[in-house]
């Protein structure tokens, strides 16, 4: 079975999710901050690697995350409200093997205020959308879509 690492930012609420159901082996937690993410992979005795974009920033984290991934063998990665862009060391190494969450329909309200982007506009119809992830934020090939209808 193919080494999933899942990025994470903040409450690990899809972390939880992805661990909880559907067979998937998570092999991997990599945040960019502390947060409750890298408590949920703790528990579930998963390994867990802070990088921490307060002393890492732009392309050296970037580095950095891209290392991890690879001194741990990791096949496949799923960011999962994961909340700093990553530029070419990780693509570089996981072009094509990236998958984004993201909180809205694309290609409508991409970016990290999707939520309040759609509520403002008084979108009818609203979802989210699981994209492979390329340099360009929130652009790239569609590979699920759930939607739902706002009353």
């Amino acid at each position: 079975m193919p080494k999933l690492a899942v990025l994470v930012s903040g409450s690990g609420t899809i972390l939880e999710a992805m661990i909880a159901g559907h067979g998937l082996e998570v092999g991997l937690v990599v945040a960019d901050r502390p947060c409750r993410g890298l408590a949920i992979a703790a528990q579930a005795g998963i390994e867990t690697v802070l990088v921490d974009r307060r002393e890492h920033q732009g392309h050296l984290l970037s580095l950095h995350v891209a290392a991890a991934l690879y001194e741990r063998s990791v096949d496949l990665v799923a960011m999962a409200g994961f909340m700093t862009i990553l530029d070419s060391p990780v693509f570089d190494f996981y072009g094509g093997r990236i998958l984004n969450t993201h909180p809205s329909l694309l290609p409508s309200f991409p970016g990290a205020h999707a939520v309040e982007q759609t509520l403002a506009a008084g979108a009818k119809i609203t979802g989210c959308t699981t994209h492979i992830a390329i340099p360009e934020v929130d652009a790239g090939p569609l590979c699920g879509v759930l939607t739902a209808l706002r009353s």
